[in-house]
């Protein structure tokens, strides 16, 4: 079938909204019609060229929500006319990790999902005969997509896909981060460094877990306001005095939980230096530069301190992220108010430049 797609074509260069033709779903496979997208820095991230596992030519995208419209052989859990949310981190509830509480990370198609294919190894995207790779396994950034099943979470029809397309990476990376990742205990203090879509959600997520104090720390005075309508107890300008004001405020011991979502590795060792001596766990969720690395004073880890890494949110997405939308059906997080901005396909290109800006918390592609 033919389709409307932004297809990353050099990297550092805008994408092209132009024609591809989309195959049939294959064996697990599911056509899904996109209705909302998410623009997110990692699609911005990888455009730019500064990613090390990038590719092109590839259609970015992969926050977003739509509707199954056909089902290849051997699909079992999904029908037409469900409404899905898409997983760039899959649940095939099979494989050794999957099968695991201590981690979200499934390996059953990994290593061709980070090559740009299906499964099987190959493409249902091409262009006048020439595949065209697929982003994350996810290609949202078109009217239609196939995906394999065990990368698609059913959600309640009721909820607007708009809204729902934001929990497909950066809400529910930062709710999880908090929720399920770190388990932030009730009662206790939590800084969050960062007040983009990651950092807030974190916010949400200690809020959830009923954390008696929660301050977000940004540079934005916009964004910080944002994070206490989220639940922040407190906001603060970050700076290079950030890690001694926590201190002065815990009575010199740290927080019980930092959550990084900066991408910042200043940042995130500021992270590591506020957490609680004798059980603060610093939690990351930001992305680094090629070639950075965090540098820790050993004696921060001796005195049992921990660090933890944080990928969406430490979630099982096929089996976790429709609870969330059903917590957000029952008005316990407020996910229209981050959307900012509602683009078509064709400005996708302005959508990179409204992040570039810190203009708003999400732009949000409507296909209808």
């Amino acid at each position: 079938m033919r389709i409307r797609a932004a297809v990353l074509e050099q990297f550092g260069e805008p994408l092209k909204v132009t024609d591809l033709e989309l195959a049939p779903p294959r064996s697990g496979e599911v056509l899904v019609r996109l209705v909302a997208c998410g623009v997110c820095h990692t699609d911005m991230y990888s455009a730019s060229g500064v990613d090390p596992s990038g590719y092109a030519p590839t259609v970015l995208g992969h926050e977003g929500a739509g509707v199954v419209e056909a089902l290849g052989p051997d699909v079992k859990d999904l029908a037409v006319g469900d409404h899905v949310v898409t997983l760039f981190s899959p649940q095939c509830r099979e494989c050794e990790h999957c099968r695991s509480e201590r981690t979200n990370l499934c390996t059953a198609i990994r290593a061709q999902q980070n090559l740009g294919y299906l499964p099987d190894g190959t493409t249902r995207l091409s262009r006048d005969g020439q595949p065209v790779r697929h982003f994350m396994g996810t290609s949202t950034f078109a009217t239609h997509t196939v995906m394999p099943e065990i990368a698609l979470a059913r959600v309640n029809p009721q909820a607007p896909l708009e809204a729902a397309c934001l929990f497909a990476c950066g809400l529910s990376t930062g709710i999880g981060a908090a929720t399920s990742t770190a388990q932030v205990h009730e009662g206790s203090t939590v800084v969050v460094f960062g007040a983009g879509m990651v950092g807030l959600g974190a916010v949400v997520g200690a809020r959830l877990q009923r954390a008696a104090r929660i301050i977000c720390v940004d540079l934005s005075e916009e964004r910080l306001r944002m994070a206490r309508h989220h639940g922040a107890t407190d906001t603060w300008l970050g700076g290079e005095d950030t890690v001694e004001r926590v201190l002065e405020e815990t009575d010199g011991m740290g927080a019980d939980y930092t959550i990084e979502a900066t991408g910042l590795v200043a940042v995130m060792r500021q992270a590591v230096e506020a957490a609680r001596m004798g059980w603060g766990l610093a939690t990351m969720c930001g992305v680094a530069g090629k070639g950075e690395t965090l540098d820790v004073i050993p004696r921060l880890l001796i005195t049992g301190r921990r660090i933890a890494g944080s990928s969406f949110g430490g979630l099982k997405g096929r089996d976790q992220v429709p609870k969330l939308v059903d917590r957000y059906l029952a008005g316990e997080i407020d996910v229209d108010a981050f959307i900012s901005h509602r683009i078509t396909l064709e400005q996708v290109n302005e959508g990179f430049e409204l992040m570039h800006r810190q203009d708003g918390i999400r732009s949000v592609i409507s296909f209808t």
